[in-house]
């Protein structure tokens, strides 16, 4: 869809459905490992906007919190602790500057011989299917409300019109809330107790990244899949903008962006981010885009 067409309103609102559909993702994972999730969510807004600035703002990716590290982070804490673990992060960010200079260097022929289509392919379709579990087992806490929600953002995606045609995610979570506030299962005390103003994460929160050989050596073969992740994302979206993205700005400089983002993750003390493919399935859906309602999310 041609972003002239859309008011600045308009826009925010689009951009705000792409952070709703990645919002679920990025916060659970550092409730899962033991990590601060104001902290995730500021990771990831800062590394997608370091991302866009080093792709010349050209891809219309979102960065947020990797799972593929759940299970590997909460075993490098238990054996060195969160901020050995953290700081093995930076790991992560090496293995992605040297893919980008080895692509760089070798060019996409480099690429084809180590991650063909025959590998990137079945990448794409675990990291979908991996997510089914989580899908399934959250809304089976009450079908009738996941229902709702379903039910009404593929009913504005089907039948709606202008705006409401552009945020069925939003809608559907929407209906949902106001479904589960006449079931009696909205709880406002949180926000009652909480203060108007916050300096979030605390202090307290925040702990320097302690540097550990063994930790930083048991993060490097883990980050090959995230690196394979990241090139099958990379097609996905070229596919669904229409645009080769593997050639301008180039795999390297997405790399490079990812790669520079985890870093200054680890620096304060949040999760490793990756692309998001949920993010990309909200573009197809929404026929939207240009890479500036991501940065807007």
């Amino acid at each position: 869809m041609d972003m002239q067409n859309l008011t600045a309103t308009r826009k925010t609102i689009v951009g705000v459905q792409f952070l709703f559909v990645a919002f679920g993702a990025t916060v659970l994972f550092p409730l899962l490992v033991g990590l601060d999730p104001a902290t995730a969510l500021f990771t990831a807004g800062t590394g997608t906007l370091i991302f866009h600035l080093i792709t010349g703002g050209k891809v219309p990716i979102f960065l947020g919190s990797n799972f593929a590290f759940i299970a590997p982070m909460i075993y490098a804490a238990k054996q060195w602790g969160m901020p050995g673990t953290v700081a093995a992060i930076f790991a992560v960010s090496l293995v992605y500057f040297a893919m980008s200079a080895l692509i760089r260097w070798q060019g996409r022929k480099l690429l084809d011989r180590l991650f063909p289509p025959i590998v990137i392919g079945p990448v794409i379709i675990l990291i979908g299917l991996s997510l089914s579990p989580t899908a399934v087992n959250m809304a089976k806490d009450d079908w009738s409300l996941a229902i709702v929600s379903l039910i009404s953002a593929i009913l504005v995606l089907t039948f709606g019109r202008g705006l409401f045609r552009l945020i069925p995610v939003v809608v559907g979570i929407i209906a949902g809330c106001i479904f589960a506030f006449f079931q009696g299962k909205m709880n406002f005390q949180a926000v009652a107790d909480a203060s108007w103003f916050a300096l979030v994460p605390s202090i307290a929160d925040f702990h320097w990244p302690q540097f550990s050989l063994e930790a930083f050596l048991y993060m490097i073969p883990v980050s090959i899949a995230p690196v394979i992740e990241h090139i099958g994302d990379v097609y996905v979206v070229s596919a669904v903008a229409q645009k080769d993205f593997t050639e301008d700005p180039g795999l390297h400089k997405t790399l490079l962006g990812d790669g520079v983002a985890c870093f200054v993750s680890a620096f304060f003390f949040g999760p490793p981010v990756t692309t998001y493919s949920e993010v990309t399935g909200a573009m197809q859906i929404t026929k939207i885009t240009h890479p500036q309602v991501i940065r807007i999310a």
